[in-house]
């Protein structure tokens, strides 16, 4: 059973990492996060260890937020298995999408990632031959399907290499700084919606 949230979250944190305790950067990142005032951090892993969803549960969740994140490592050029099954079960017809699925209508949709390869792995030519924002089409396109705005991801690259110190308090600070403009209301989404990625462009997006 899912704990009662504040009723006045506006972001929706959905967390999925199988082996968060060793992961290092994402333990940075949730810190940053996880207590901010108006957020509900939500781990799918911790909460449906035998990946077993409560669906009307997970769909409370979706309908009383206004911005969701979904914050999880880069698993085979996707997400860790249990969002694929969350994706399967919670976003269903006629709620999400189809006839009268309009649900989430005019909701706020990023990907919040941690990827083992530097950014020019990532790009035409690459090691992995595609930008990250192309292959993250599959997630755009579903989010469309069900009415949302899907905007750039906040991406951290390089985490099989030993990111130093500055690099991770500067990550975590730009991260916690996103995730507030977007609470309050202050990220300009129109605009985020067409970059490759939010890291280094929050002073251009989130008006003052």
């Amino acid at each position: 059973m899912l704990a009662l949230y504040p009723v006045d979250s506006r972001v929706l944190i959905i967390f999925a990492h199988p082996a968060y305790q060793r992961s290092r950067v994402n333990r940075h990142l949730v810190r940053a996060v996880r207590d901010l005032p108006g957020i509900t951090f939500h781990d799918v892993y911790e909460a449906y260890p035998d990946f077993m969803i409560d669906v009307e549960a997970e769909q409370e969740l979706l309908s009383t937020h206004k911005a969701i994140i979904f914050q999880h490592p880069l698993f085979w050029y996707s997400t860790p298995a249990i969002l694929k099954e969350w994706q399967d079960l919670v976003l269903t017809h006629g709620w999400a999408y189809g006839t009268g699925g309009d649900a989430l209508k005019g909701k706020t949709v990023l990907q919040a990632i941690t990827a083992g390869g530097s950014e020019e792995h990532y790009r035409e030519g690459g090691l992995n031959r595609f930008p990250l924002r192309h292959l993250l089409t599959p997630f755009d396109q579903t989010c469309t399907l069900c009415q949302m705005t899907y905007v750039a991801p906040f991406v951290v690259h390089g985490t099989h290499k030993l990111i130093t110190e500055a690099d991770m308090i500067q990550n975590c600070a730009e991260y916690r700084r996103l995730v507030e403009a977007l609470r309050d209301g202050q990220l300009d989404v129109e605009s985020a919606r067409e970059l490759p990625k939010l890291n280094g462009q929050l002073d251009q997006l989130i008006g003052l």
